[in-house]
C-alpha cells in the first residue's frame, strides 16, 4: 500500500484545524449577536379556497423567513406546521425537523387545501395533536415558550372564541396574523393579551413579509439582558384622571416586553408633580404580576410639572445602590410628560448621560419637543415619541423597543443569519478543496502504482 505524502497529511490537518476554528468562532459569535428564547412555535396557516396559490407562496416565503432567524435545534427553538382548511393537515411536527435547511426545506413543499375555513377546527387540533409531547412539544416550563401565529384571510366557518381560550389558558401564546378582508373581531377573539402586540393586519398577502422584522424580534432574545427601568411619570394637573389610567396601561403595556426576573430585567415607578415621589424602588417586584399590580395602584399627585426636579431624583436616588440598582447593569430611564417643565431641565438632562443612563422622552398633548429632544439619548431620533392624544399612546409603545443588552446590537438577528452563511460558505469552500486535493493525491498515487 502506498503511504499518505506527508505533504497531504499536513495540508489535510491544516484545513481541518481551519474548520474547527470557524466553527468555534461561530458559536463565539452567536453567544453574543443572537439567540432565540427556547421555544415551540406552531405555524397555524389558512389554504382555503379564498387564499390564492400564488398568495400561498407568499405566506411560505413569510414562514421561511421567519425561521431563518431562529435558533432552530432540539434544545433551542422548535417549529411545526399546521395547514388548515375544511380539514386539518399536520405538515410539520415540532420533532421532525431539527436542522433549519431541512424545515425550511419541509414549508416550501406544503400545498394548499383550498376548501373551507375550519379555523376553531384547526386551534383545536395544535392544542390537542402539535403542542402534544407525542409530536415533539416540549414539558411545560417557564424556561420555555409555547407560541401559535395564525395567518387567515376568512371569516371562520366555526367558533374560535372559546377553543382559542382554552389554548390560552393551556400557556400558549396566540398571535393572529389577518389579511386582506378578514373578520378583524375574530381575530382579537384569537389573539393573547394585549391585543395591541398580539393581533396584525395586512392589506394584501403581497406585503406580509413586511411582520417579518417583527417576530424576529419578538423571539430574539439577548445574551446578557439584565437592566434597571425606572419609569419617571407625570403626575400634573393638566393630565386628567382620565388619561393618568391610560398612562398607567401603557406602562404596563412596555412591562409586558421586558423579561422581568430576579436576574434580569428589574423596574421601578417614580411618579412627580410639584414634588416628587417613589411608587416603588428598583428590585421590590420581580414578575411581571406583582409589578402590574402595583402600577395599577398608583394614586393620581394632581398639581405642578417640576420635570427637572425628577430628573436630579432620577440620578441621584432611582438609580443607586441604596434604592435597588445593581452595579455593572445596564440603566434606562423612560420619562413621559403631557407639558412644559415648570424648571430647568438642562443641567438635570445633562446629568443622566453623563452617568451613562439610557434615556427615552414620551410626550403627550402640550409637551415641547425641544424639552423631549434635550432629555433624549443619542441618536435622539430613536430615543424621543411624541403624539397629540393620550389614546394614541400604544403606539408609542409598540414603537418603543429597549435594548437591553450591552453588547453592539447584539439583538440583530439578521447580523448572525448572515454571519453563519459566511461560516457555511467557508466550509464549503474548505469542503471543496480537500475533495480537489483528495483527486489530486489519487492521481499521483495511480502514477506511483
Amino acid at each position: 500500500m502506498t503511504p499518505t505524502p506527508p505533504l497531504f497529511l499536513l495540508l489535510l490537518s491544516l484545513i481541518g484545524a481551519q474548520a474547527t476554528v470557524d466553527v468555534r468562532t461561530a458559536a463565539a459569535m452567536a453567544a453574543g449577536l443572537c439567540k432565540t428564547r427556547p421555544t415551540d412555535i406552531v405555524f397555524i396557516i389558512d389554504s382555503s379556497r379564498s387564499v390564492r396559490p400564488s398568495e400561498f407562496e407568499q405566506v411560505k416565503v413569510f414562514l421561511a423567513k421567519v425561521i431563518e432567524g431562529l435558533d432552530i435545534g432540539p434544545n433551542a427553538t422548535r417549529v411545526g406546521v399546521v395547514n388548515y382548511a375544511s380539514r386539518v393537515k399536520n405538515e410539520v411536527s415540532l420533532k421532525t425537523y431539527r436542522t433549519k435547511a431541512g424545515l425550511i426545506k419541509a414549508v416550501t413543499k406544503i400545498e394548499p387545501l383550498s376548501t373551507g375555513t375550519m379555523t376553531g377546527l384547526a386551534i383545536q387540533f395544535a392544542l390537542n395533536v402539535a403542542f402534544s409531547e407525542g409530536e415533539g412539544a416540549r414539558v411545560k416550563s417557564p424556561d420555555i415558550s409555547k407560541v401559535a401565529i395564525i395567518v387567515t384571510d376568512g371569516r371562520p366557518q366555526d367558533n374560535v372564541k372559546d377553543v382559542a381560550q382554552r389554548a390560552r389558558d393551556a400557556g400558549i401564546e396566540i398571535f393572529a396574523i389577518g389579511v386582506g378582508r378578514v373578520d378583524m373581531s375574530t381575530l382579537k377573539q384569537m389573539a393573547s393579551d394585549s391585543l395591541d402586540d398580539h393581533v396584525d393586519y395586512v392589506e394584501s398577502y403581497s406585503v406580509i413579509e413586511k411582520l417579518t422584522k417583527k417576530f424576529k424580534e419578538a423571539f430574539c432574545a439577548c445574551s446578557n439582558s439584565a437592566t434597571d427601568v425606572v419609569f419617571l411619570i407625570d403626575g400634573s394637573k393638566s393630565v386628567r384622571p382620565e388619561n393618568f389610567e391610560l398612562v398607567k396601561k401603557w406602562i404596563n403595556q412596555i412591562i409586558d416586553k421586558l423579561d422581568v426576573s430576579e436576574s434580569k430585567a428589574h423596574v421601578g415607578l417614580v411618579q412627580y408633580s410639584s414634588s416628587v415621589k417613589q411608587e416603588f424602588p428598583l428590585g421590590r417586584y420581580n414578575n411581571k404580576k406583582d409589578l402590574k399590580d402595583a402600577v395599577k395602584k398608583m394614586a393620581y399627585m394632581e398639581r405642578g410639572t417640576m420635570t427637572g426636579q425628577a430628573l436630579h431624583y432620577l440620578t441621584d436616588n432611582s438609580f443607586s445602590a441604596g434604592q435597588g440598582a445593581r452595579p455593572g447593569v445596564a440603566k434606562v430611564g423612560i420619562v413621559f410628560t403631557d407639558g412644559r417643565s415648570q424648571d430647568y431641565i438642562g443641567d438635570a438632562a445633562k446629568k443622566t448621560k453623563e452617568h451613562g443612563f439610557k434615556m427615552y422622552a414620551v410626550g403627550v398633548g402640550n409637551a415641547v419637543e425641544d424639552e423631549l429632544k434635550e432629555i433624549a439619548s443619542e441618536p435622539t431620533g430613536e430615543h424621543y415619541f411624541y403624539t397629540a392624544d393620550f389614546k394614541a399612546m400604544t403606539q408609542i409603545a409598540k414603537k418603543l423597543q429597549i435594548n437591553i443588552c450591552q453588547e453592539e446590537d447584539p439583538c440583530e438577528c439578521d447580523s448572525l443569519v448572515k454571519f453563519q452563511k459566511k461560516v457555511e460558505e467557508a466550509l464549503q469552500a474548505l469542503t471543496k478543496k480537500l475533495d480537489s486535493m483528495s483527486k489530486r493525491i489519487a492521481l499521483l498515487e495511480n502514477k506511483i502504482v
